[in-house]
């Protein structure tokens, strides 16, 4: 069985990764920010004796990780497995999303996962043997329209993980990216900074999309199992979808040229519905409705305000 770390445990996907490796006999240390503030997972963990302990990881301080690191190697000896599940969202246009909010999402997002892998590669390029696991997104295929701060940065984790996978070939560690669709999660309650006010009434479109897609109400389960076949060796690939809507939305994408895609962005309301009902996908009531659609995903967001020439 695998010692395994996994970042962003306090929720969602992380959370369910966790208990899900450690019904599976891992050994799991998971970590967030303030184990004190979530201590739900660490309480299962007692109740049904499973192998977890939930540690103080915040993947922005690299002395917080590298001390957790550290505890980790002194008491077990080695990490098998990092699982980069930390990670934060966004829902704004390009030219109102402050600089700070970009950068704080690649901070998390991106280099979050850097930070982690650059303290456990030494042991486990020592031992000639590990595995890193990268949660990235379809985000990190597909580029909508207002997801331009999430989009990127799993961009760049498609990237970090395809080199990575290659230079630490020859010492027997494996790299494997997982690109969850639309997983109904608390990710969504902690997408901030949508304005009231914006220059770009499009983003009720994306908002309906997501709404609409978590209607299917896709478990964290999805993602976790993959991952938990991904450390038992039953996958091997490089990448792997996760979710019932994933390999969908991957194939829509590749089926369309860039131009295509783009002009999606100049469609009428109608004609965008169209496209999404054929996807299988009801927006029209979301998109039609008074409001943006209640995701749950910011307070602030709690009335609509059309095109204006005041930046939220």
């Amino acid at each position: 069985m695998s010692v395994i770390l996994i970042t962003g445990c306090s929720t969602g996907i992380g959370y369910t990764t966790a208990e899900t490796l450690a019904r599976n006999g891992h050994t799991v240390y998971a970590t967030m920010r303030n184990p004190k503030a979530a201590p739900q997972l660490q309480q299962l963990a007692d109740r049904d004796h499973l192998p977890i302990t939930t540690l103080a990881l915040d993947v922005l301080n690299e002395r917080s990780i590298k001390e957790a690191v550290n505890l980790i190697l002194t008491k077990e000896g080695r990490i098998d497995v990092l699982a980069n599940n930390a990670g934060i969202n966004t829902c704004i246009a390009v030219e109102e999303t402050p600089i700070e909010q970009f950068k704080l999402i690649m901070d998390t997002n991106y280099f979050g996962a850097v930070r982690c892998i650059q303290a456990v590669l030494p042991s486990m390029r020592e031992r000639k043997s590990g595995l890193i696991i990268n949660l990235s997104s379809c985000a990190g295929k597909i580029f909508n329209a207002f997801h331009s701060a999430y989009a990127a940065s799993k961009a760049a984790m498609e990237a970090l993980s395809e080199s990575l996978a290659q230079e630490v070939k020859p010492f027997n560690i494996q790299v494997a990216i997982v690109e969850p669709g639309v997983i109904e999660t608390p990710i969504f309650n902690k997408v901030e900074g949508i304005p009231l006010q914006t220059n770009y009434p499009n983003v009720k479109r994306f908002l309906s999309f997501f709404a609409a897609s978590l209607e299917a109400h896709a478990p964290a389960s999805c993602v976790a199992d993959v991952i938990n076949e991904i450390v038992s060796g039953k996958r091997t690939k490089l990448r792997n979808p996760a979710g019932p809507d994933a390999d969908g939305l991957l194939g829509w994408r590749a089926s369309v040229s860039d131009e295509e895609w783009v002009s999606i962005g100049e469609l009428s309301d109608e004609e965008w519905s169209n496209n999404m009902e054929q996807m299988g996908l009801g927006v029209r009531k979301y998109l039609e409705a008074e409001g943006l659609p209640d995701l749950n995903i910011s307070k602030q967001a709690k009335e609509w305000v059309g095109p204006t020439n005041t930046l939220g």
